[in-house]
């Protein structure tokens, strides 16, 4: 009430002000505010704190991908794991080398062939290349070893008595033809080691006739590794006594050598790097000499059913073990020394199946 009086006099004093200083000509009327309007009382407002409930908080749990049968590692695009795996045969001559597409292989065998030497069988599921080679002939030991993959076979010739082993063990295999493969003479190679593919063009030739285009059974077990304390950093293996091969740890991968050299691959543009993979698995296996039926000649194979000494080398260090299988069909187990399962760590995996009678060492 102390404010309202002095605004009501002040109120009064401007209207009378107003009525004073009007225009003469016109009359002048005088308002007077009798009536105070009501006063309204606000209640004051409670200073107490007020509770805030937290925000909820969803946690979603990552999506495990699917993972390679063929080395255990995850794949985003889960339809690349839906179709056939396509294994080439890789010249491994001296004069072959560099390779290429080695080091796109989701996996690759190594076994021997006449004369001490090797050659490989680079296997592509989840990827792909464009350019792989120099692609050789198949052996007899080719389509047992990828039978239980269900793979197709993509190789530049072969006795006839060799081809029609992969037919009666219902192993398809492809041959020179295009779109999967091409001529590049290049370097002076001789004519033998200048054929090259690429697995989109195999894919489509292996439509052509009819190949089972189906994701394969595991090939190992993968997974948290067996364990093992006995380092392995330098692997030699002695295929004759005129060739060798060393795989160097370098605290991630194993980097293979020829003798002292390093192992390089070559892709399309001339870009050179290391052979490197992150496990390296030995098999070895009896050796016997293929001998033909009727006409051909013989060569050197390997028998992989049955049993034999294994030994895997991942992260540093080596457990031995032992491999087994009853039919080509069927995969590969690995054991270890005490019957255990022996488990592989997920990653790109190198495999050599050695003669029983040749050293594998290793410190």
């Amino acid at each position: 009430m102390k404010l309202i009086r002095p605004v009501l006099v002040a109120l009064t004093l401007l209207l009378l002000a107003s009525a004073c200083s009007g225009d003469d000509s016109e009359p002048t009327t005088t308002t007077v505010l009798t009536t105070l309007p009501p006063v309204t009382t606000v209640a004051p407002t409670s200073s107490a704190p007020t509770t805030t409930e937290p925000p909820t908080t969803t946690t979603t749990e990552p999506v495990a991908l699917p993972t390679s049968p063929l080395n255990g590692l995850p794949v985003e695009d889960a339809a690349s794991l839906e179709r056939r795996v396509i294994a080439v045969k890789i010249d491994n001559h001296p004069d072959a080398r560099p390779q290429s597409g080695l080091q796109e292989a989701d996996a690759v065998y190594e076994l021997i062939v006449e004369a001490g030497l090797t050659r490989f069988i680079a296997m592509f599921l989840q990827t792909d290349s464009d350019y792989i080679g120099p692609i050789r002939s198949m052996r007899p030991t080719d389509p047992a070893l990828v039978k239980p993959l269900e793979a197709t076979l993509q190789i530049s010739g072969g006795q006839y008595w060799i081809r029609s082993i992969a037919n009666y063990i219902e192993v398809p295999f492809i041959g020179e033809s295009s779109p999967n493969t091409f001529r590049i003479p290049s370097n002076g190679r001789a004519r033998e080691r200048t054929l090259f593919g690429a697995t989109d063009g195999m894919r489509t030739t292996a439509d052509q006739i009819n190949a089972p285009d189906e994701t394969p059974a595991p090939w190992f077990t993968f997974g948290e590794p067996t364990p093992s304390t006995t380092p392995a950093r330098s692997i030699t293996i002695d295929w004759s006594s005129s060739s060798s091969v060393t795989w160097a740890y370098n605290g991630d991968q194993y980097l293979r050598y020829n003798g002292s050299s390093l192992h390089n691959w070559e892709d399309a543009d001339g870009t050179v790097g290391p052979v490197k993979f992150d496990t390296l698995l030995v098999l070895k296996a009896r050796q016997y000499t293929a001998v033909p039926p009727g006409a051909g000649r013989a060569v050197p194979a390997l028998e992989t059913t049955g049993e034999g000494e294994a030994i895997a080398f991942y992260n540093g260090v080596v457990v031995e073990g032992t491999w087994a299988r009853q039919e080509t069909s069927d995969p590969i187990v690995l054991t270890t020394a005490d019957g255990s399962e022996l488990v592989l760590p997920p990653g790109r995996i190198w495999t050599s199946v050695v003669p029983s009678t040749r050293d594998v060492t290793w410190e």
